[in-house]
């Protein structure tokens, strides 16, 4: 579900600035040529990697390679504090911007360096600092996160083995994960066929005590995106992979009995809800 290069290349034009690559599911997007195609257009790579903590593309942590990452700490996230997120800042030029914008537009943090006699007022910003509560209840999430990651992959593996039959029928896909990414296991998602009624799939589940969901709304198709925002050409393959995906229920120590009721649930749902039997 990550950007396809070539599009995003057949996208640019002269009022383009940057790129900005969301790591889906903590699974890479192929840094290598998306860091090729800024250079060569002289464009800033803004990385969305809140799904990505600990994840990587050719062993390089996703969210260092643009000039600015951001990961998420929200309650859903594989290490969280309940809210806000961390800014990683690959562009040494850009640190001083980032800490006035902490701090509330001052520069408390230069003052606090001795780089100035006193602190002021000097440009716009909220407070972004975290609390010590929150950042101790992070901190130990922190030091777990390889435990935290592999217990969540180790559930996406037995996802992954137990839907290798839906999608032989052509009732739905598995996710792809290029063989420079290696994963966190942050979620598990099935795109269902054309054929299949996602909402019935989703009734049947619940009505089993499984709770699959459909996930994102298309920022361009959310009443603040047709509101506010501007489209570039068609959007044809976001609305239709929207419109395909179901998101999974995936937590760490979820034990192999409950992985494998909900597949054979899901499974069972999917098929009943397809108006053309498996292949």
């Amino acid at each position: 579900l990550n950007i396809d290069v070539d599009c995003a290349a057949a996208a640019i034009t002269p009022r383009t600035k940057a790129i900005l690559p969301v790591h889906y599911a903590g699974v890479g997007c192929d840094m290598d040529a998306l860091m090729a195609l800024a250079g060569e257009h002289g464009l800033a790579v803004l990385e969305d990697a809140a799904h990505a903590i600990g994840a990587s593309w050719s062993g390089r942590p996703l969210g260092t390679f643009g000039s600015l990452g951001a990961l998420s700490f929200h309650e859903t996230k594989n290490a969280t504090c309940g809210e806000g997120g961390a800014l990683l800042i690959n562009d040494p030029e850009l640190v001083a911007s980032a800490e006035i914008l902490q701090e509330k537009g001052t520069n408390r943090s230069a003052f606090f360096r001795g780089e100035v006699d006193k602190y002021t007022w000097v440009d716009v910003g909220s407070s972004f600092v975290m609390s010590d509560i929150n950042a101790a209840f992070l901190l130990a999430q922190l030091e777990h996160l390889d435990e935290i990651n592999a217990a969540r992959t180790a559930i996406w593996d037995r996802y992954m083995a137990g839907f290798e039959a839906l999608e032989q029928g052509g009732l739905a896909r598995r996710p792809i994960v290029p063989e420079r990414a290696d994963h966190n296991g942050h979620l598990f998602y099935l795109l269902l066929a054309e054929d299949v009624d996602r909402e019935a799939a989703i009734s049947a589940c619940k009505a089993s005590g499984v709770n699959p969901v459909f996930h994102y709304i298309p920022l361009h198709s959310s009443p603040a995106g047709e509101r506010l925002g501007r489209v570039s050409g068609s959007l044809e393959r976001t609305d239709r992979l929207s419109a395909a995906v179901m998101r999974l229920p995936l937590w760490v120590g979820m034990d192999d009995a409950v992985v494998d009721r909900v597949i054979a649930t899901v499974s069972a749902a999917v098929a009943d809800a397809a108006t053309v039997p498996a292949r």
